[in-house]
């Protein structure tokens, strides 16, 4: 599903972001992502996301090599993959529906399906019964469930999480990242990036671990 190979990242001024990163992850599978601040984990998940672009080296995501995809077809390839900020990126100004159902409307999905999959989606995270509300009358925890609840609309086959539980108590904090464990049980890839090792080793799952922007561990290797 991903394959990073000798993907080099290097920003304008000189600063190596990552250095020869090579990993892969295999379909359905489920790896967290460590390492110090800046160590380069948010510009990883940005690379695969396609969010920003590689400097050298190859990484391909669901068989597409992403240095060949043509510019016209990176929302399309978007579609296959849901994306969970630290900041969650909600749209105060719409409701809680109107979050959720913002992917599938941009992608054109008849209305009544659009209300199906939105409740579906709402229902999983425990927040149906707010779809009318405005995002900011939520709780920290439930803002990160809408933002997960977005990035699950649109059934992709894989899930980045970039700190989704950053700035949550440990009880909530279990709470999303069970959440993304059930949807991996479900067949979806995901791959999360955190300061909170507990996680890791509540759940016994791989962990890749970058320093200065380098793969130093692989608990799966």
């Amino acid at each position: 599903m991903i394959q990073l190979s000798n993907v080099c990242k290097r920003y304008p001024g000189g600063h190596e972001a990552l250095k020869n990163v090579s990993l892969a992850l295999a379909d359905g599978e489920m790896a967290f992502l460590t390492g110090h601040s800046g160590a380069g984990k948010s510009t990883l998940l940005k690379l695969i996301a396609l969010i920003e672009c590689v400097t050298s080296g190859q990484i391909m995501v669901n068989d597409k090599n992403l240095a060949r995809l043509a510019r016209r077809r990176i929302p399309y390839f978007r579609r296959g993959i849901g994306v969970v900020f630290q900041d969650n990126k909600l749209l105060f100004d719409r409701t809680v529906f109107d979050n959720v159902a913002l992917p599938l409307v941009v992608c054109g999905v008849p209305h009544k399906e659009i209300a199906r999959r939105v409740r579906a989606a709402l229902d999983k995270v425990g927040l149906l019964a707010k779809e009318k509300m405005p995002p900011i009358t939520l709780s920290g925890g439930e803002q990160q469930r809408l933002g997960i609840a977005r990035a699950v609309v649109n059934k992709p086959p894989l899930l980045l999480a970039d700190e989704p539980t950053g700035n949550l108590d440990p009880e909530l904090s279990d709470q999303i990242i069970d959440l993304f464990h059930d949807f991996n049980r479900h067949g979806v890839g995901v791959l999360i990036a955190t300061h909170d090792l507990r996680h890791i080793e509540r759940l016994k799952l791989r962990r890749l671990t970058l320093k200065d922007g380098a793969i130093v561990q692989d608990s799966a290797a």
